[in-house]
């Protein structure tokens, strides 16, 4: 869900070029771009280094 997601939040993503094999990229998330509460396939976001993928994960802290 949208709500789940923020800026500064570690999340697992899968980028386009990746939905075939569901490789996963990890890194931190800069803007949400998805502007609908939920989506079926992830919410698009844009990591802090530019990427853009769907998140598949949140990584909780410690």
């Amino acid at each position: 869900m949208r709500s789940h997601i923020r800026p500064g939040l570690e999340v697992d993503i899968v980028l386009k070029k990746d939905q075939r094999t569901g490789t996963l990229t990890r890194g931190v998330v800069k803007d949400i771009l998805t502007n609908s509460p939920t989506h079926p396939h992830g919410i698009k976001v844009r990591l802090q280094d530019g990427q853009v993928g769907r998140v598949k994960n949140i990584i909780e802290g410690d």
